[in-house]
């Protein structure tokens, strides 16, 4: 993506306002922290809650996050979401963060923090496009800043209700995956994404449920099928209509009815399930598919997201 974190000092932006109508309930926004690593797409995953109307805003010290809060609460209503990018341009106020969540918590506030990932390989790449350093890089390579950042985030990360991998989105992509999580009125109790891949082009490195296909026959070898997706109706028949495959999909279908119930209990509002097969066509893109319908019958909303199809 064509889309870096790198720009200077804090910023305050909102979204579309809202004329006080006479006197509101005083309330408690809901907060988003937006993090992770820098050139991931955090300013687009901002920039996306700006449009959809949130409070906005950039390089907020931690330390200041239940103040930020305090003046929504205030605001008769007309800041009623408040959206918060957290960074290592920051990083003197980062060890103030988890005071601030646990604050947060104490006061019951709902919020959500949602991370930013991306390889190394792709990282380089954009900071190379715009030749920029990375903020913690020093004197050394792009590499070594980038590896002193993970470290400093991987808490944070494993913290996150929401981790998003833009190694292979572009800038419409990463907004098309945060307006699937956010816009709308309501928000529902549980959301899925369902990512067929390759297994021959790495693990998604956001996926908190793995599924391989590869126990099936792959429909590459049959000639007819080979040019095809598993969007095909021939290919999903095919990939249907092996021993095992129906039951497969039944049976992991209710193990994740199991899950999703422990992830609500939990207050995990977001889940991964990456379905993998040899080269992400067919397969995997025919039983994310499948599994998809599954999950929105079950009043679970999904998206499905085919990472590698056409990369042959």
């Amino acid at each position: 993506m064509n889309e870096h974190d790198t720009d200077g000092a804090a910023d305050v932006s909102t979204g579309s306002s809202t004329e006080a109508g006479g006197a509101a309930e005083a309330a408690i926004p809901e907060l988003v922290i937006i993090s992770g690593m820098s050139g991931a797409g955090r300013s687009t995953a901002a920039k996306c809650l700006e449009d959809l109307g949130w409070f906005v805003v950039d390089n907020l010290p931690p330390a200041l996050i239940p103040t930020m809060v305090e003046l929504g609460a205030r605001s008769q209503g007309n800041v009623a979401r408040i959206a918060v990018v957290v960074d290592v341009r920051g990083r003197r106020f980062f060890d103030n963060l988890r005071d601030s969540l646990a604050d947060l918590d104490a006061k019951q506030v709902t919020r959500r923090i949602v991370f930013l990932e991306s390889s190394d390989d792709a990282l380089v790449r954009r900071f190379e496009s715009v030749r920029r350093p990375h903020p913690l890089q020093g004197d050394g390579r792009i590499v070594d800043g980038i590896a002193a950042e993970r470290d400093l985030l991987r808490e944070l990360r494993g913290d996150a209700d929401l981790v998003i991998d833009t190694s292979s989105l572009n800038v419409h992509e990463l907004r098309a995956k945060m307006d699937a999580q956010f816009a709308g009125d309501e928000e529902p109790e549980l959301r899925a994404t369902v990512m067929s891949f390759g297994f021959k082009y790495g693990l998604p490195v956001d996926a908190d449920l793995v599924v391989d296909m590869r126990f099936l026959p792959n429909p590459h070898w049959v000639p007819e099928l080979r040019p095809f997706s598993g969007l095909n109706e021939e290919v999903s028949n095919y990939v249907f209509n092996q021993p095992g495959a129906k039951e497969f999909l039944d049976r992991y279908t209710e193990l994740l009815q199991l899950i999703a119930a422990g992830y609500r209990r939990e207050g995990k509002r977001y889940v991964t399930v990456a379905v993998g097969c040899t080269g992400g066509k067919h397969r995997s893109v025919a039983t994310s598919e499948k599994l998809a319908a599954r999950l929105a019958s079950e009043g679970i909303e999904t998206v499905v997201v085919h990472r590698d199809m056409g990369r042959e």
